[in-house]
């Protein structure tokens, strides 16, 4: 399950294990097609990986902390620690081997 959550809550809850966290806009057509593919990937990675979601117009400070200027932007966090960023819609079979080298 991808959770949403606000750019304040995202150290805390990246702050251990693998975290995958997906910068999108209601707005952005991408996004939309990219969300239900993460949602299945969530589901699949189930305890291996926790997943969360950030409107960056409800939480712009987070999007410029992390340097996010084009979205859908995808951040793997390990132990707290930004790893990783890839920017763009993905397949899901992109994604999957994208995170999966971080597990």
């Amino acid at each position: 399950m991808v959770k949403k959550i606000s750019g304040n809550e995202l150290k805390t809850a990246a702050a251990s294990g693998v975290a995958v966290v997906d910068f999108s806009a209601q707005w952005c057509g991408p996004c939309q097609r990219v969300a239900p593919i993460l949602e299945e990937v969530s589901d699949e990675l189930d305890g291996k990986a926790n997943f969360f979601n950030i409107d960056i117009d409800e939480n712009a400070d987070a999007a410029d902390e992390y340097g996010i200027t084009n979205i859908p932007a995808l951040m793997v966090m390990k132990d707290g620690e930004v790893v990783d960023m890839q920017v763009g819609f993905q397949p899901k079979e992109n994604l999957c081997s994208f995170i999966g080298q971080y597990l």
